[in-house]
């Protein structure tokens, strides 16, 4: 009996996750990676049909993929995540309602943040090899 209920939330934690991923991939302020790795991880361990069926969507399966098998982020994803982040702080620090020292504290978080992202490699073979080029 755990064992079922624990699928079941499992299962309803990443369809969750899922939905919230989708709906990251319209608005510009949420993310949609991470809610997708999440919807991954609670599949992997509720529905392998489902983590199949995600990690193969012609859509959304290759950046699942590429993290998963490299860690890597697409470079387009990465400029893309980045300046999400500082269009978002910006309008934080505009608005000038959150006291400096928890605009400081944001920006150390999304500095942090955005220093992990841009120092993940590119995928191989999709346009972004880890190796480095050589000139022609």
């Amino acid at each position: 009996m755990r064992g079922r209920l624990r699928n079941w939330l499992l299962l309803g934690a990443g369809s969750l996750f899922l939905g919230m991923g989708v709906v990251g991939i319209m608005l510009p302020v949420m993310p949609t990676t991470p809610f997708l790795l999440l919807a991954a991880g609670c599949y992997s361990h509720s529905s392998p049909r489902l983590a199949r069926w995600l990690e193969g969507h012609p859509r959304l399966g290759p950046p699942l993929r590429a993290w998963r098998q490299q860690g890597a982020i697409s470079p387009a994803a990465k400029v893309l995540a980045v300046t999400m982040m500082a269009l978002g702080f910006g309008v934080v620090w505009l608005q000038g309602e959150m006291p400096m020292a928890g605009r400081l504290a944001l920006a150390a978080v999304l500095v942090a943040c955005a220093v992990f992202i841009v120092s993940r490699p590119h995928p191989a073979g999709a346009g972004g090899s880890t190796a480095p080029r050589r000139p022609r």
